[in-house]
């Protein structure tokens, strides 16, 4: 799946799989995940300022001695920032951990503090919005998005700015699907980032999926990860694991449309806690 790219609304090539990095400590353990990641051909690298590891993966960058412009690096504008001069504060923080002077994707983490989660914060993510936009037409940014957004939370940027998102990142996976917002962004050319695509590994050993994975020869993992793919999707499968990132970027097979229709039916197969990414 190495070579595999879906193309944003921009004209933007994106690499279809995703290095996610979330909970993966800075350091050693960041250093070497990325570093083995880059070495089994992941060329896009989804990161986070509040994860606190840019800089570790700026060193497995630079240390792999791969040109900088074939790894698309995903970063995100913390969820408590809602200004317009912080969004451009944290955004030049990021881009000194990270050692670039552009982000391929910039994304706001999420429509509300987590602290504070479904508090109404429409007009600062206005002014997040529009620092964003600034970014972007000053070639420092290739491409903006959101995370964990809603309808209602896109529809007040559109209104406010003409300018619509790239991406949507949110927790996506078989059984929980977020169905209302996918359609959305799917019918309005908003690509849909699947972050926890193996539902943090609590569906790994559901009975249902054994059953799929047994008919295709496979794991569960990988009929995870192919089903994100073929519902027009982009999975970011994380691991600390040697052998196990090397795994998930290898499912180019195809998943035939009756077990599509199955997955599609099962429902609340995963976990049911609230979103965090």
């Amino acid at each position: 799946m190495k070579d595999k790219t879906y193309t944003l609304y921009n004209g933007v090539s994106i690499p279809a799989v995703g290095f996610g990095t979330w909970q993966t400590k800075s350091g050693k353990e960041a250093y070497d995940a990325v570093t083995w990641a880059l070495e089994a051909g992941y060329r896009h690298i989804d990161t986070a300022y509040i994860y606190g590891n840019e800089e570790s993966i700026a060193k497995a960058i630079q240390d792999s001695h791969i040109h900088r412009e074939e790894i698309f690096i995903t970063t995100k504008l913390p969820a408590d920032i809602k200004t317009y001069e912080g969004t451009l504060e944290y955004f030049q923080k990021s881009l000194d951990n990270l050692k670039t002077d552009y982000i391929d994707l910039y994304l706001i983490h999420a429509p509300w503090p987590w602290t504070n989660v479904g508090l109404d914060c429409t007009e600062g993510n206005i002014e997040v919005w529009k620092a964003m936009i600034e970014l972007y037409k000053q070639k420092k940014v290739r491409a903006i998005g959101v995370s964990n957004f809603h309808q209602k939370n896109i529809e007040p940027l559109l209104a406010a700015t003409n300018f619509k998102p790239m991406v949507n990142q949110i927790r996506y996976f078989i059984g929980n699907t977020q169905d209302a917002i996918t359609s959305y962004c799917q019918k309005n050319d908003i690509l849909i980032e699947a972050y926890s695509p193996l539902a943090t590994g609590e569906i790994l050993e559901n009975e249902k999926l054994k059953a799929i994975a047994e008919k295709y020869k496979t794991t569960i993992a990988k009929i995870c990860l192919r089903y994100c793919y073929q519902t027009n999707t982009l999975p970011l499968p994380k691991s600390v694991h040697k052998e196990r990132i090397f795994d998930n970027l290898n499912f180019d097979f195809e998943i035939d449309q009756e077990d599509m229709d199955y997955l599609n039916s099962l429902q609340h197969i995963g976990p049911t806690r609230p979103l965090r990414s």
